[in-house]
């Protein structure tokens, strides 16, 4: 699996852009059959995005997820655009994540009428509490100029069909209403990228931009706003979420590490059991009997600022432990440390940038703890200086 990639993929042009707008130095990547995707990075991070567009419809959605999975071994795949809301709990470009999709054409016809067959495949519980956790932050919008009130996210069904529906009292209407009431919006691709990402084993997420009430009042002129609106929105949700998959398999990723060489954190560490001895040292911290060394940090190369980074990860422990930092701001602390050290490592005068750039960000975010602040200042200088 690659740790810091995510799949996103969209039906239309339109969200094909507004996911492409947030994306820095895309580069195109040919798959053996002719699909082409983009691959670029979340601007500010080091959040690596597979861009891909599917067209229409959920057969076509599910050989492109089927080819983007197998290209790629992505954390995710986000299927990201715009959906009808089916009734009235959401409004116009607020987004909707899924926490199950309904293929709701499925069914058996006979004697005494259609009967409903329903598929159902429910989304990632990592994914979903995840998108839980943003949506209580509620800091993943832009700012829109004329928008009066932020979009929200709403959770719940998304109904996947065949046909586009813009009617609230057609004979589809009516199944909807009496086999998936409690779907809230509706779409045509989420089924088929859901069955590819079951059948590959892939966690997937679908999120959707309300752009219009499947309700017959759907129009080309309101279009041209809505749309474009709702597209944006599915597009900063669903960035801001790529971003913070990959974050936590870099954390995974660091405990693993730090459980294979534990026995290295204990050297450096001087225990003093002689009460009538003196020593003379220069130390960071001294707590009871022990003395911890702080050592400047020397850094040479891309080994020694990820080295230096993993001693600063457990200051942030430590501090957290301690209840001096809160639980959002030592996540968002170890997220932005996580980007600077995939990014150190990849050793690049672009990816210094990038280091550079998230080690600034987790600067702001421990202003607040000058002994934190200090430690951090010399690996920002470093990190700048391997540019």
């Amino acid at each position: 699996m690659s740790k810091d990639l995510v799949v996103i993929l969209t039906a239309l042009n339109l969200e094909y852009q507004a996911v492409h707008r947030k994306l820095a130095g895309p580069q195109v990547r040919r798959h053996e059959r002719g699909t082409r995707f983009e691959v670029g990075t979340v601007r500010g991070t080091s959040c690596r995005v597979a861009l891909g567009l599917t067209n229409k419809g959920n057969h076509s959605a599910a050989v492109i997820a089927e080819r983007a999975i197998q290209e790629f071994s992505p954390v995710a795949v986000l299927f990201v655009g715009v959906a009808g809301a089916l009734w009235d709990t959401a409004r116009m470009g607020d987004v909707v994540m899924a926490t199950h999709v309904y293929a709701y054409h499925g069914g058996t016809s006979e004697d005494d009428g259609l009967k409903a067959r329903p598929r159902v495949w429910e989304a990632a519980h990592g994914i979903s509490q995840l998108g839980s956790h943003l949506a209580r932050v509620n800091d993943w919008a832009d700012e829109t100029p004329g928008q009066e009130q932020a979009p929200q996210v709403r959770f719940g069904a998304i109904a996947a069909g065949e046909v586009v529906q813009n009617s609230r009292i057609s004979a589809e209407a009516r199944w909807i209403r009496q086999h998936y009431n409690d779907a809230l919006a509706i779409e045509m691709e989420a089924a088929g990228v859901a069955q590819a990402a079951h059948l590959n084993g892939a966690p997937v997420a679908v999120i959707r931009g309300i752009s219009d009430w499947a309700d017959g009042t759907k129009n080309s002129a309101e279009d041209r706003d809505r749309q474009p609106r709702a597209a944006a929105n599915a597009a900063a949700f669903a960035t801001r979420l790529a971003v913070e998959l990959v974050g936590e398999q870099e954390q995974i990723a660091m405990s693993q590490e730090d459980r294979a060489h534990a026995p290295d954190r204990l050297k450096g560490h001087i225990s003093n059991t002689a009460h009538d001895s003196t020593v003379g040292i220069m130390a960071g911290s001294v707590k009871g009997s022990s003395v911890s060394l702080n050592a400047p940090a020397r850094v040479t190369g891309p080994a020694d600022l990820v080295a230096e980074l993993d001693g600063f990860r457990e200051h942030l422990k430590r501090h957290h432990a301690e209840g001096a930092l809160d639980d959002d701001t030592h996540r968002e602390a170890l997220a932005e440390l996580g980007f600077a050290r995939r990014a150190a490592r990849e050793n690049s005068p672009e990816s210094s940038k990038r280091a550079t750039l998230a080690l600034k960000r987790l600067r702001g975010l421990i202003a607040d703890f000058p002994e934190l602040a200090a430690r951090l200042a010399p690996l920002v200088l470093a990190a700048g200086d391997l540019s």
